[in-house]
C-alpha cells in the first residue's frame, strides 16, 4: 500500500507531499491543473521512461519518493532478497532522481539499484491503468496476454515448457532452411569459408602468440638502445684522450706539483681514487653490454610477423585466440555444408521429434487456455453486471488458423508464434439478441472504459497487488454508467487500497479521502498544491463538478445529496 508520496522540483510541483490511507482517494482538479502528473510521478518510481522535460524549469534535478508498506506478498519478499535488500517492519521506500544532465538514479531502502531492478519490483506495488489504456482493448494481440496473466496458475508450466521447446523448434527450422535452401549461395560460401581456412591454417599462428611477440619486440627494441648507450658510455671512458686518460694526465702534474708541496696531497689522492672507480666502472659497463641481448636480425623477424599478424587481425578478429576461435568455427560449419546431405536428415529427424513435442504441448496448452477463457469470460460478465452492463453477453474465443508452413496438429497445418498455436479475442454482445463480435469493432468508448476495469479489477486480484490506480477510468460514460462505475471502485477499494483521478461527480462523491490538485499561478512561477479536502470543502469541489465554474446553492444542496447517497451506499459495503 502506497502511504506517502513526495515530490520535488517535477514539472509544474515544486514540492508536494501527500499521505494515502486505504479505501478510496479520489484526486479533483481542473483540467490542467497536474492531476496527471502525480502518475507520471509514480511511473517514475516504477521504472517508468526518465526524461529530462521532467524538470521543474531553472532546476537541477527531479526527484520522487515513495513510502510503501507490504504485508507479507511473497513476490516482493522475493524480489528484495534477490536484491539483498531488507524491508524495515514491512516498509520499502523508493527514491527516483531525474537528473539534468539526462541521467537516472534510483534506491530502494536508501541502496542504489538499476532502472531494471527497479522495474522488476514496481509492479508488485501498484497497478497503474492509464487513461487511454482501455484503447488496448481494440489491439487484439494483448488479448492473449491478458488470458495468460488471468489463468498464470494453470497455464504458466504449461506455457514455460513450450516456450523451451519452440525456441529449440526454432533454431532448428533456421538451420535446416538455411543448408536445404540457396545450393549456388552455399557453393559460394564453401568456396570462401576454404580460403579463409587455408590462410589461417598456412599462418601457422600458435596461441598468445601475437602477445608473446609484442613483448619480445619490446625488449630487443629496449636493447638496441641499453647496447648503444653503453657503447656511447664506455667510448666516453676509454681510449686516447678519452674520460679516464685525461683524469691521469690530471693526476701526472699533481704528482710534478707534490715534490715541491705536499699541500695538494689529499686532493691528488681524491683524483687517484675517482680514476680506480672509473677504471671499475668502464670494466662494469663492458661487461653489461657483453650481456644485452641484441639481436636485429630477430627484431625484423618479429616485425614481420606482427605485420602479417596485423593483416589477419584486420579479416578475421582482434586477436590471435579469436583467429583460432573462428577458424574453429569455420572448421565446424565446413564440416556441416560438406556434410549437408547427411546433416539434412539429421536435422529432418531432430525437427520431426521436436515438432511432435511441441504440437502436444501447444494442445495441452491450448486446452488449458480455453478452460480459463471460460472463467475469465464468466468473471468479466459478472463484473459488467455490476458496471450496468447487466445484460451484456461476453465471450473469450480461442480458435486456431491454418498455415501451409505452420506447426502439423492432429493432421493439420496450424499457424504457430511464440505464444503457441492459439488467436484470442474478446467478444461481446452488449445488448439482447445482437450476436457476440470483437470488443475492438463495436464497444463504445464507455464500454471500454467498463471491460477494462472489469479487466484490471479481476486481473489485480489474480496478481495480488495491493494499490490500483486508474486514471479516468470513468473516460466516455455518464449518468446510470457512471453511478455504476463508481460503486464498483467502492467495492474493488474494499479489499485494496485504490486511488481514482476523475472529472465525475458520482465518482468522486464515493471517496474515502478527497484531495484535490490546484494550480497557482504569479508573475514569476507556476506550481502545483495537493489539498485534502473537509467535508465542507468536498460539498463545494463537488458542486463545482455539478455546476461547472459557477457554484451555487442548488448545486450545494445537490452535492450534499449525493455524499449522504454515496455513505449509504458505502455503508452497504462494508
Amino acid at each position: 500500500m502506497l502511504l506517502e508520496l513526495t515530490i520535488k522540483n517535477f514539472a509544474v510541483i515544486k514540492e508536494v507531499s501527500v499521505a494515502f490511507q486505504r479505501g478510496l482517494t479520489i484526486l479533483t482538479g481542473e483540467t490542467g491543473a497536474g492531476k496527471s502528473i502525480l502518475i507520471d510521478a509514480l511511473g517514475l518510481l516504477l521504472g517508468g521512461r526518465g526524461s529530462i522535460d521532467y524538470i521543474r524549469f531553472g532546476c537541477s534535478k527531479a526527484e520522487v519518493e515513495g513510502l510503501f508498506e507490504f504485508q507479507g506478498q511473497a513476490p516482493v519478499l522475493s524480489i528484495l532478497k534477490q536484491m539483498a535488500i531488507e524491508p524495515e517492519d514491512g516498509m520499502v521506500i523508493v527514491r527516483r532522481e531525474i537528473i539534468s544532465s539526462g541521467k537516472s538514479v534510483c534506491r530502494i531502502n536508501g541502496q542504489l539499484v538499476t532502472l531494471a531492478m527497479l522495474r522488476e519490483l514496481g509492479p508488485w506495488l501498484i497497478n497503474i491503468h492509464g487513461q487511454h489504456e482501455h484503447q488496448s482493448l481494440m489491439q487484439g494481440e494483448r488479448h492473449i496476454d491478458w488470458l495468460d496473466a488471468f489463468g498464470e496458475e494453470h497455464t504458466g508450466k504449461t506455457l514455460k515448457e513450450f516456450s523451451l521447446l519452440y525456441r529449440q523448434y526454432q533454431q532448428l527450422r533456421s538451420e535446416f532452411d538455411y543448408i536445404s535452401t540457396n545450393e549456388r549461395e552455399m557453393v559460394q560460401r564453401l568456396d570462401m569459408l576454404r580460403f579463409q581456412l587455408e590462410e589461417i591454417v598456412g599462418s601457422q599462428l600458435k596461441p598468445l602468440e601475437d602477445d608473446k611477440l609484442m613483448q619480445e619486440r619490446k625488449r630487443l627494441s629496449g636493447g638496441e638502445k641499453m647496447v648503444r648507450g653503453l657503447e656511447d658510455a664506455h667510448r666516453s671512458l676509454v681510449g686516447e684522450q678519452r674520460g679516464i686518460d685525461w683524469v691521469s694526465n690530471a693526476m701526472g702534474h699533481l704528482e710534478t706539483i707534490l715534490t715541491y708541496d705536499e699541500e695538494l696531497k689529499e686532493t691528488y689522492q681524491m683524483i687517484e681514487n675517482a680514476f680506480y672507480q672509473l677504471e671499475e666502472a668502464a670494466r662494469s659497463i663492458r661487461a653489461y653490454r657483453d650481456h644485452v641481448e641484441f639481436d636485429p636480425g630477430r627484431l625484423a623477424e618479429i616485425e614481420t610477423r606482427l605485420d602479417e599478424l596485423t593483416r589477419l587481425k584486420r579479416k578475421y578478429g582482434r586477436s590471435v585466440d579469436e583467429i583460432l576461435e573462428y577458424a574453429a568455427s569455420i572448421e565446424d560449419e565446413l564440416d556441416s555444408i560438406e556434410n549437408r546431405e547427411s546433416r539434412i536428415e539429421e536435422l529432418k529427424g531432430k525437427l520431426k521429434e521436436v515438432s511432435l513435442d511441441l504440437a502436444l504441448e501447444a494442445q495441452e496448452l491450448s486446452k488449458r487456455r480455453k478452460q480459463v477463457a471460460e472463467r475469465l469470460s464468466v468473471a468479466i460478465e459478472n463484473e459488467l453486471k455490476d458496471l450496468h452492463m447487466t445484460r451484456a453477453r461476453f465471450k473469450i474465443a480461442v480458435t486456431q488458423e491454418t498455415d501451409e508452413k505452420g506447426l502439423e496438429v492432429d493432421g493439420e497445418k496450424l499457424r504457430l508464434t511464440a505464444k503457441g498455436i492459439d488467436q484470442v479475442e474478446f467478444l461481446i454482445a452488449p445488448n439482447p439478441g445482437e450476436p457476440l463480435r470483437p470488443v475492438s469493432k463495436i464497444a463504445s468508448g464507455g464500454e471500454l472504459s467498463r471491460i477494462m476495469l472489469a479487466m484490471k479489477t479481476i486481473l489485480a486480484d489474480a496478481e495480488n497487488v495491493d494499490t490500483m490506480i486508474f486514471d479516468e477510468v470513468d473516460t466516455g460514460v455518464s449518468g446510470r454508467a457512471a453511478q455504476a462505475i463508481a460503486e464498483k471502485l467502492v467495492l474493488v477499494s474494499r479489499r485494496r487500497q485504490v486511488l481514482v483521478i476523475t472529472h465525475l461527480p458520482q465518482v468522486a462523491s464515493m471517496a474515502d479521502a478527497h484531495l484535490r490538485i490546484e494550480k497557482e499561478m504569479n508573475d514569476k512561477e507556476t506550481q502545483t498544491k495537493v489539498e485534502r479536502l473537509s467535508h465542507e470543502n468536498r460539498v463545494i469541489e463537488l458542486a463545482r463538478m455539478l455546476g461547472g465554474v459557477e457554484v451555487t446553492e442548488t448545486t450545494k444542496d445537490h452535492a450534499r445529496e449525493m455524499l449522504d447517497q454515496a455513505n449509504d451506499i458505502k455503508e452497504k459495503s462494508s
